[in-house]
């Protein structure tokens, strides 16, 4: 393919040197044919001949094409691209043209025709370009936009520039944990092709050749195809990069262009907090919905090791699918997980580490042994699922059956100590109660007292989750309801204590005290808010009293003079030592 980045022969009567100038950001003005207005403030003007296509209009950088004829004020013609019968392209905004241009081709459509008249400031100025064009002309163009091609500073540092030669389909680009398949030819500047490929998979984030490959695809659509021209920086740099086997050598600081096409791609999901558990797509699903917590999920599976030893295969080879309840530990953690982010009749390839499979512990499986801190890989087709019931499906009783149910269940496992599951389990049964307008008034007695259930025994596991800031949120909500709530005020004050604001736990604690005096846990927790604090303060006043005496400590010279008359006492700066009731 031919480099269409640089401007044909003979044409150099346009080029501009004194850059883009300054654009402004002013678009082109409203106008009607015939009508003639000024652009900027520096005094362009254009007139419309012709409408042009659609509301687009090429954006800096683009490689723009189009017809012109230029005439001097007393209609002498200069130059002619429609004489040549050859069209004239250029990059918009890189200095490749007078200014005039730059900013008056930038507010056409895609078949627009207009005059622009243009001053000597935005033209040849003082010097003119002789002998066709004499010192301070103002000039007219009579201008045709017949095309565009989107050229992108992909880095905005105009080391990767791309200009899309065939247009992609739907919206999305690959991400980085996401497999790309792709076929590019790369060349040096003077067409020797230094490597090339029909069809290479590689993972964006690792990127493959060159730098500038990974960082490409991440701005492409699928079936996309782009002729990029690379910077040194981006390509191999300064040390170039020796020839081998087939692959052509790079020279120093050399310069390439790649043609390059993204093929398709599979969509890899890093799942979880620290993202280790991979989900690839294989198939894509239908529509948009996936399973919930508590779904019933029907699947075809296949579990095999890292060196392929199959240990588990149902669905396949007439076996029946594997069917399981979504958040009840019926299968290992991170494919529970992963089943949650599939959609119906996706095929996906799940990778999962030891400690969200089966961790430093050995577990037989129906084809195999999985030996301890193995990683596993399922291939898992979402064949069915049925979600669990949301608020909105339910009537007012059914909210409140479902809430009640889900307390329940999030009691058992906090006796489990299964805190992270018994937390999920009453944000659900808060969820099913979260809006109770339209509730009888004995149907909000019960939604009220099972909010402060919920949200207090959440705390409780939020505190052993060490969330220190969701268990103050969630007794703060308890308050909302019931401002003399003990068991609130008691787990706030310990979630305070934890985030160190000593000042809040003591309001919350001893308001506790008020409410409920011999109850023994809030007066132990008393006790032990007070001597923390005591411990604080003493460290406090020693700090500033060693502080303050060396601030004030005297010379030799000085101490004699000050022990003939008086003694010197350390004193303590003027501070707020805690003082309890």
């Amino acid at each position: 393919m031919d480099d269409d980045f640089d401007m044909p022969a003979g044409d150099d009567l346009m080029m501009g040197d004194d850059g883009m100038g300054d654009f402004g950001g002013a678009e082109g003005p409203v106008m009607k044919v015939g009508e003639e207005k000024e652009i900027g403030k520096q005094g362009l003007k254009k007139k419309l001949l012709k409408e042009g296509e659609g509301w687009d209009t090429p954006e800096v950088g683009d490689e723009v094409e189009v017809h012109y004829t230029g005439t001097l004020l007393d209609g002498k013609k200069f130059d002619s691209s429609r004489d040549r019968d050859t069209t004239f392209k250029f990059k918009l905004g890189q200095g490749e043209v007078i200014k005039g241009w730059d900013l008056g081709i930038k507010t056409m459509k895609k078949g627009e025709n207009a005059v622009f008249t243009i001053p000597p400031e935005l033209a040849y100025g003082e010097a003119g370009s002789p002998p066709t064009i004499p010192a301070n002309a103002t000039l007219q163009f009579d201008v045709e936009l017949l095309s565009w091609t989107s050229v992108r500073d992909i880095c905005k540092d105009g080391g990767i520039f791309k200009k899309i030669l065939k247009e992609g389909e739907k919206w999305e680009n690959p991400k980085d944990p996401d497999e790309v398949l792709v076929k590019y030819e790369a060349r040096l500047e003077d067409g020797t092709v230094v490597s090339k490929s029909e069809g290479v998979e590689f993972t964006v984030k690792d990127g493959y050749f060159c730098p500038a490959l990974g960082k490409a695809v991440k701005t492409m659509k699928k079936t996309e195809k782009v002729l990029l021209t690379v910077k040194p920086q981006y390509g191999f740099g300064e040390m170039g990069r020796p020839a081998a086997g087939e692959e052509g050598a790079v020279p120093p600081n050399a310069s390439l262009l790649v043609d390059l096409e993204l093929v398709s791609w599979k969509t890899v999901t890093e799942i979880g907090d620290d993202k280790k558990i991979l989900k690839k797509v294989l198939k894509e699903g239908e529509g948009y919905e996936r399973p919930n917590e508590g779904s019933v999920v029907t699947v075809k599976i296949t579990g095999k090791l890292q060196d392929g030893t199959v240990f588990l295969n149902k669905g396949h080879d007439e076996q029946e699918p594997l069917e399981f309840k979504t958040d009840e530990e019926a299968v290992i953690e991170g494919l529970d997980r992963a089943v949650l982010n599939m959609k119906k009749g996706e095929v996906a390839l799940v990778t999962i580490p030891p400690e969200y499979a089966y961790g430093s512990t050995e577990s037989k499986q129906d084809l195999a042994v999985i030996p301890a801190n193995s990683t596993v890989i399922y291939e898992v087709e979402l064949v069915s699922f049925v979600k669990d019931k949301e608020s909105w499906d339910l009537n007012n009783a059914e909210k409140i059956e479902a809430a009640g149910a889900k307390k329940e269940e999030g009691n058992a496992l906090f006796k489990l100590s299964k805190f992270a599951r018994a937390s999920k389990r009453y944000e659900k049964a808060a969820k099913f109660i979260e809006y109770d307008t339209s509730f009888s008034e004995d149907e909000k007695k019960l939604s009220k007292q099972l909010k402060i259930t919920c949200n207090l025994n959440n705390a409780a596991c939020k505190l052993k989750l060490k969330d220190y800031k969701q268990a103050e949120k969630l007794c703060t909500k308890v308050l909302e309801l019931d401002s003399q709530n003990v068991k609130a005020l008691y787990r706030r004050s310990q979630a305070y204590t934890q985030l160190a604001d000593l000042e809040l736990a003591e309001v919350d604690i001893k308001k506790a005290l008020e409410i409920d005096p011999d109850n023994r846990d809030v007066k132990l927790t008393y006790k032990t808010l007070k001597e923390k604090i005591k411990e604080i303060n003493k460290k406090d006043a020693k700090f500033y009293s060693n502080m303050f005496s060396k601030m004030t400590k005297p010379s030799a010279e000085e101490s004699v003079s000050i022990s003939a008359s008086f003694t010197v006492k350390p004193q303590l700066p003027n501070f707020v030592l805690w003082e309890w009731m």
